[in-house]
């Protein structure tokens, strides 16, 4: 019998067992990850950078991006640095830090997500308020309160789950340290402090959830009573995009945590978790810049700028 205090090291889930599959993973995240932080980048830096995007809906949108940018630099560089070597290796408190970033970022998108249905329901919803509503300093207040909201969810979550003792080795089938495979390590009757904070924490994205749909509800409504075509599809364009990107979020990580015993494969797995841990982070840029015009002006300025300076 081992415990938590014993153990110096973790092993994850290996990507692929052949040396030409090793690279190929290696590539393909390394893809990825470059598509998430040039696009990410690029909004952070064309937010910042243009003064008529200084408006609350892209404030909110550069913390999400900020987010992603964070999350995607917490998971993917340790995956590749471990199929470029042959590795499966992680120390205890590389994983500790690696579940208490990856729970801060998850956290505070989940929360700029909603905050995010709550600028566009006061836009669209109740114009004449939304100076009021959210102006600079509100604005401000929301997103320190979404980032604190992520940092005490982490918190808890690492101090709960590393508190456990460890007893049954210390391999887990995940190609990165999620608090599900760890809690698989740990002694049975230890686990429903953890299992409870869990249950805690899903009621609490339930509530955000119901609230982002009940705004998206009257949002929609009110779209639909406005007259002009124009109106109504300048409205959609502003919402369209952050629904797909809750969509995106939630339905691929509940596909990867709820789906049947039955369903299970490594090889799903894999893929279920790499579907929902790095794509959605790095289709969020791409999301966000289809439909949004004045991002796309703001985007193609920078970037020609850039090119003509060089």
């Amino acid at each position: 019998m081992s415990n938590s205090s014993s153990i110096s090291h973790f092993l994850l889930l290996a990507l692929a067992d052949t040396r030409q599959l090793q690279v190929l993973h290696f590539c393909l995240l390394l893809g990825i990850s470059l598509a998430a932080l040039l696009g990410n980048g690029l909004i952070i830096s064309a937010v910042a950078c243009s003064h008529h995007l200084h408006t609350p809906m892209f404030f909110f949108l550069l913390n999400l991006a900020l987010s992603d940018l964070g999350f995607i630099c917490t998971t993917v560089p340790k995956a590749m640095h471990n199929s470029l070597w042959d590795t499966r290796t992680i120390s205890y408190n590389g994983c500790v830090a690696q579940v208490f970033l990856i729970f801060f970022f998850l956290g505070s998108e989940f929360c700029l997500l909603t905050i995010m249905c709550y600028d566009r329901y006061v836009s669209i919803c109740k114009p004449l308020h939304y100076r009021i509503l959210l102006g600079s300093r509100a604005c401000a207040h929301m997103a320190a309160a979404a980032w604190a909201s992520g940092f005490l969810y982490s918190l808890l979550h690492t101090a709960n789950t590393f508190s456990l003792p460890l007893c049954h080795g210390n391999a887990l089938s995940q190609f990165f340290c999620e608090i599900p495979q760890i809690l698989k390590l740990s002694c049975s009757n230890s686990r429903l402090r953890e299992l409870r904070l869990i249950t805690v924490s899903a009621c609490l994205l339930f509530v955000c959830f119901m609230f982002i749909v009940f705004s998206y509800v009257q949002i929609f409504r009110a779209v639909l009573r406005i007259p002009s075509e124009q109106g109504r599809h300048k409205a959609f364009s502003t919402c369209l995009p952050h629904l797909a990107v809750v969509s995106l979020f939630l339905s691929t990580g509940t596909v990867a945590h709820l789906k049947p015993p039955s369903m299970s494969s490594p090889s799903l797995d894999l893929a279920l978790s790499v579907l929902y841990s790095v794509v959605p982070l790095a289709l969020n840029p791409l999301i966000y810049s289809l439909r949004n015009q004045e991002l796309k002006a703001a985007v193609w300025t920078l970037m020609t700028g850039c090119f003509q300076e060089h």
